[in-house]
């Protein structure tokens, strides 16, 4: 939690962006696993209550009054049984001074504030809720079937909360920064542990160990596999093997902030000449990215260069083929990246999504594809100062899209089809970092740089080697 002048800040100016009306922001509940007193843990509060109300109990709403200048927490206080179970917490009217709030109720109360504006006629605005019990509570105080709730979420407020929490302020950062240094360790981890014949869940396994040590607990479920052309491939109890890649796609969660990284690597220590060929042009799409992101350049130009550039790249070695322009016109290109370059990233490591991608990574100038692979890209307006951005360009050799597009002829003039069969087997590679929007360019976030160029990759497994 931050300074509690931090929240109050936040709050006035949400009001100064919103014309009237009362807002209500809900808190999180906890989530049952299987039943209802065996919660996953830890809870995770909702990112938009956290950003301006600061608390992390479950249970709770925050409301503030526009028209009349009142800000309410809400939620019920527990009682001695759950101290019993779960130990003393603080009073809600606690939780409430400890961010500047004035006014508390219990939850009941809140039925009685959302009647009250309905009577006067007056704006209620909530953000599209992404948690079933949340709705089930918004359709019981106004009536609107969930849906009809994303249609119905106050726009206005969508735009207010993306226009404040896109720009992160230096405390923002520096708590970005301390979740890539637990970054920093996980992707370590997995480089030195990994070797022949230890299993993917063993790898997953000791990188989500780090963050739990580290942090409060992993920002996504870890992607580890062999299988890198999947993209959420999960660790499996298969054996890595000799002569193959192993991709390890994982982040923490610190103060609330997330980390993001993307690492590569061959499982026996050294990169063969094919793996190194590919490796290198993820590699020079990576650092392209980092070459020329800065304020005032459209994301979306950045990414389809990338693209450019990698089928260039990918014509040298005989994969794809014809005009390289024509080609990414036609989308050929996500063929090897269906994917986007990179998302925002703060409280969620993909920052804000639930309140609709439109919204958040584009703007009447910028707009989504539809085109497979583009329609991907979650950014893709201008980039601004303290914007944090992921830069995580890709190729993979994914059999059954290879085996599709074959079959229907799709870019058959821009891809060689018959050399593209041969990589069937590869899996795939990708590198990510986490990169903050400096006034005139951008750089990495943490102090430690995880290994990515291929000597660095094949010398720190070599000299770091865990058993």
């Amino acid at each position: 939690m931050f300074d509690k002048n931090t929240y109050i800040r936040r709050r006035n100016e949400l009001k100064k962006l919103i014309n009237d009306g009362i807002v209500i922001l809900f808190g999180n509940n906890e989530s049952p696993m299987n039943y209802s007193a065996n919660a996953y843990y830890p809870h995770r509060q909702d990112s938009t209550f956290i950003y301006y109300f600061g608390q992390h109990r479950e249970g709770l709403a925050g409301v503030i009054d526009i028209d009349n200048n009142r800000e309410t927490l809400v939620g019920d206080d527990i009682d001695v049984v759950d101290i019993v179970w779960y130990g003393s917490v603080d009073s809600v009217s606690d939780l409430a001074a400890q961010v500047g709030v004035e006014n508390t109720l219990p939850m009941k109360g809140l039925s009685s504030i959302v009647q009250d504006a309905l009577k006067n006629k007056r704006k209620i605005h909530f953000l599209p809720p992404y948690r079933h019990d949340t709705m089930i509570q918004i359709m019981d105080l106004l009536g609107i079937h969930p849906n009809q709730q994303k249609e119905s979420a106050s726009l206005e407020l969508i735009k207010a909360v993306v226009k404040m929490r896109s720009t992160k302020e230096p405390q923002e950062i520096e708590a970005i920064e301390r979740a890539c240094e637990v970054g920093y360790k996980m992707h370590t981890k997995a480089m030195r542990l990994v070797r022949p014949g230890v299993t993917e869940k063993f790898v997953g396994g000791q990188v989500d160990g780090m963050a739990n040590s580290y942090s409060s607990k992993v920002s996504f479920a870890t992607i580890f596999s062999q299988h890198g052309e999947i993209m959420h491939g999960n660790p499996s109890m298969t054996l890595l093997e000799a002569g193959r890649l192993a991709l390890c796609d994982a982040g923490c969660e610190l103060d609330d902030y997330c980390s993001d990284n993307t690492r590569t690597m061959p499982v026996n220590g050294k990169f063969d000449q094919r793996q190194r060929e590919i490796y290198s042009i993820v590699e020079a799409c990576h650092d392209y990215a980092l070459d020329v992101a800065k304020p005032g350049v459209k994301w979306y130009d950045v990414h389809m260069n990338v693209c450019r550039l990698m089928t260039d790249k990918l014509k040298e070695l005989g994969l794809m083929k014809g005009d390289t322009e024509e080609a990414v016109q036609a989308g050929a290109h996500a063929m090897f990246l269906p994917h986007g370059l990179g998302h925002m990233m703060g409280l969620d490591v993909h920052d804000m999504e639930a309140l609709d991608q439109k919204y958040v990574g584009f703007d009447d100038e910028v707009q989504p594809s539809e085109q497979f692979g583009t329609n991907c890209l979650r950014m893709g307006r201008r980039l601004q100062e303290n914007f944090v951005m992921t830069d995580e360009p890709g190729i993979y050799f994914i059999p059954a899209l290879i085996d599709d597009w074959k079959a229907s002829g799709h870019c058959k003039d821009f891809i060689n089809f018959d050399l593209l069969e041969t990589y069937k087997d590869f899996g795939g590679i990708r590198i990510e970092d986490d990169i903050l929007i400096t006034n005139d360019g951008c750089r990495f976030l943490g102090k430690n740089r995880i290994p990515y160029h291929p000597d660095d990759v094949e010398k720190y497994m070599a000299e770091n080697k865990e058993y």
